[in-house]
């Protein structure tokens, strides 16, 4: 094993210890050094770690930003230890991430598509389909958190979720309103009666009893937006399932808007309820939903007017 190879597994063993994921990190890294190798490096070089995130070619722009950004956080370690390293500049390789228009579902979407999945077939893929879309309606819940729930993450005492496998492997508890509970025992109950052994504790299950699997999901929601009757509002702004997410924030903060709520209070809540990291991940349904606009304009308009 080279110095660099090693480096690598030391720096990989520090981020983990530290709490941090590098599941991504480490084929990104491996590929890297190996590059360096066949180019007879033996040291990092600004140069060649452009040369090295620019490689692939036809891709966004801020992939190869997200590259770069791999390789300056492992030389920053790198230069602690061998101070011929050089650090890439933040600067170098800008790219912004365009995020598409979320598509914000009402009421009547999100009926419609409970009645598009009421028709798929057989039946208990119906009750799966339906089930994960009101699900992910009243809980904001991303897709992989919806499907890797257990039937013991329900709690029936409490009634909450327990999300076990969140983003970066955090956790959380989810209250649930009590039509939302009876909704997700009565599908329970179902499973139950048309596969009484599953292949999988998973709380949602394909009609084979296994744990659904997001490759399947997403064909199966397109054919449901289509049978819908959804239509895109831009180019960038289709219905996709995540977007039950988008509708969830944003329902909560245009209620809190409406209520005359202390919305910047409030936001740390709604943080932890979908599971941000950052506050500012949150923040950013107020800048992406135009639904809130007149809200926003509203509140600042009374607070302009009141005397000092």
């Amino acid at each position: 094993m080279s110095r660099l190879h090693a480096a690598v597994e030391d720096y990989l063993t520090l981020r983990r210890g530290l709490g941090f994921t590098v599941k991504g990190t480490r084929p990104l890294l491996a590929d890297f050094v190996a590059f360096l190798d066949r180019t007879g490096a033996e040291v990092v070089s600004t140069d060649l770690a452009v040369a090295w995130a620019t490689a692939p070619a036809g891709v966004d722009p801020i992939w190869w930003r997200q590259r770069l950004g791999t390789v300056r956080e492992f030389a920053r370690y790198l230069a602690t230890i061998d101070p011929r390293t050089e650090i890439p500049s933040a600067d170098l390789l800008p790219a912004r991430y365009n995020r598409l228009t979320p598509y914000l579902y009402s009421e009547a979407d999100i009926a419609a598509l409970m009645a598009a999945g009421q028709v798929l077939s057989p039946p208990l893929r119906a009750a799966t389909y339906t089930t994960l879309v009101g699900l992910l309606t009243v809980t904001g819940l991303r897709l992989g958190e919806a499907i890797a729930l257990d039937c013991g993450d329900l709690k029936t005492d409490t009634s909450t979720l327990i999300v076990r496998h969140g983003k970066n492997g955090r956790s959380r508890e989810i209250p649930l309103h009590y039509t939302s509970l009876h909704a997700l025992l009565a599908y329970r109950r179902y499973v139950d009666r048309a596969i009484p052994r599953p292949a999988s504790p998973a709380l949602l299950v394909s009609i084979r009893g296994t744990r659904l699997c997001s490759s399947a999901v997403h064909p199966t929601f397109r054919a449901m937006v289509q049978r819908a009757g959804l239509q895109p509002r831009g180019a960038r702004c289709r219905p996709r399932l995540h977007d039950a997410r988008h509708s969830f924030a944003v329902r909560a903060l245009i209620g809190w808007y409406d209520d005359d709520a202390d919305v910047d209070a409030k936001l740390p809540l709604l943080s932890a309820f979908l599971g941000h990291a950052n506050p500012a991940s949150t923040f950013w349904y107020l800048q992406a939903a135009p639904e809130l606009f007149s809200r926003v304009a509203g509140r600042l308009e009374h607070l302009l007017g009141q005397p000092r």
